[in-house]
């Protein structure tokens, strides 16, 4: 026998992970084709994750209950190792379940809301937990012992971890996860009810035969570098690196299947993505404000905002809690937060407006935060000319040239600049 045929795995890596994309599909509607892919590959890289330096966290999400995260969680539970499925737990019981596992377990979080909503208080060393534990060698310090008798002591946290819950997660733990958004079945989606005392022991049985054939690739997976979709960097590279390992080690159409989901989940996941307030406001002024004008005086910039039926500045306070309008101090403290392309906090200076100098903002001081922070701008066909903004341009009013299209009239003194529709 050659090393050749010695080297070869013994199990169809490909056929295998046809099973377990078929074992979801009995019991899991899922949204698109790309999450059946995406589902499985998650459960055999749950099998492997000793040989991996990171790992992906997958969430169902959803706006509604009934709409099957639970049950994809159950489903989850059968196939991949040492599995364990939690309400609600702290981040101490977390560490030391991790820790003293024999080998990496693998966290399942039904009801993720309960720990991140809006009365859970923010769970922050929950949320430590999940952010570290997604890389290899991922510890936290705490404290052991009985009274007085406390030693400091490093637990770890780098774990497989499947989530579940209604609305969103914090934006920290939701750029390490694939994102599966769960909806209710149509009439016309069917599945087959699951039976826990049926089923599991037919999950359990694709659980083993997946690690079998990890154990097979496991040198593989380790040593493997795989190639990207064009365009794919940084956060999600990493979160899908792991999945398109077991994808080429898989052979057959995984490979293929695999790189057309990642692209497909992760535009999904940046087109439901929920900006900052401090993005949305920077992308507000360089496309619905600015407009390709170099200044704008403070009272204009908050004229225009608040008129923006879609966004959130008439209903905010400069705390962030309370209905109150966006305010010149507030708008201020949102964009300190940016620097200047000399890396000095934005800040309002003065714009000379006739005769006058009211504070205000320039496009130079924006410009480097636009293009660190902000999506890609609209065409070119959303100019100046068709905007509602009022415009300032070398210190003199420039919106007495769109009075003919009937958008804008303005005053130049102090006060504001105007703006009509």
């Amino acid at each position: 026998m050659t090393e050749t045929a010695r080297s070869e795995p013994l199990i169809d890596g490909a056929a295998l992970l046809d099973e377990v994309e078929a074992f979801h599909r009995r019991f899991n509607v899922f949204p698109t084709e790309h999450a059946y892919v995406a589902v499985a590959l998650w459960d055999a890289h749950a099998h492997l994750m000793d040989a991996l330096d990171g790992t992906a966290r997958i969430a169902f999400l959803s706006p509604e209950p009934g709409s099957g995260k639970s049950r994809a969680l159950e489903i989850i539970e059968t196939l991949t190792p040492r599995a364990a499925t939690t309400v609600n737990a702290s981040a101490n019981a977390l560490f030391r379940f991790v820790s003293a596992e024999e080998s990496t377990p693998t966290l399942l979080f039904d009801e993720i809301d309960t720990v991140f909503g809006p009365k859970a208080g923010g769970n922050e060393e929950v949320r430590g937990f999940l952010n570290s534990g997604y890389r290899r060698g991922a510890k936290s310090l705490r404290c052991v012992g009985d009274g007085s008798d406390q030693k400091a002591g490093f637990f770890p946290s780098f774990c497989a971890v499947a989530m579940a819950g209604l609305g969103s997660l914090p934006d920290t733990i939701l750029t390490r996860s694939v994102i599966i958004r769960m909806r209710k079945k149509a009439p016309n989606e069917k599945c087959e009810p699951y039976r826990r005392r049926i089923h599991e022991k037919q999950g359990h049985a694709l659980r083993d035969q997946l690690a079998d054939w990890a154990a097979t690739v496991q040198d593989e997976i380790a040593q493997a570098w795989p190639e990207m979709p064009e365009g794919v960097t940084d956060r999600p590279a990493d979160v899908w690196e792991p999945l398109l390992a077991v994808a080429d080690a898989a052979g057959g159409h995984w490979p293929e299947r695999a790189r057309a989901a990642c692209i497909a989940l992760i535009k999904a996941a940046a087109e439901g993505d929920q900006a900052s307030l401090g993005v949305k406001l920077l992308t507000d002024l360089r496309d619905r404000v600015f407009c390709g004008v170099d200044r704008m005086p403070t009272a204009a910039i908050l004229e225009v905002l608040l008129q923006l039926d879609d966004a959130p500045w008439d209903d905010l306070s400069e705390d962030g809690q309370s209905s109150k309008p966006l305010t010149a101090r507030a708008l201020s403290k949102l964009l300190s937060q940016y620097v200047r392309p000399d890396n000095s906090p934005i800040k309002p200076r003065g714009i000379r407006v006739g005769s006058t100098t009211p504070k205000g903002y320039y496009a130079e001081d924006l410009s480097d935060a636009w293009a660190r922070y902000c999506p890609p701008p609209p065409g070119e066909s959303a100019t100046s000319a068709t905007s509602a903004t009022p415009q300032v341009n070398g210190g003199e009013s420039v919106a007495e040239g769109l009075l003919e299209t009937r958008h804008m009239f303005a005053e130049t003194d102090t006060r504001t600049l105007r703006s009509v529709g």
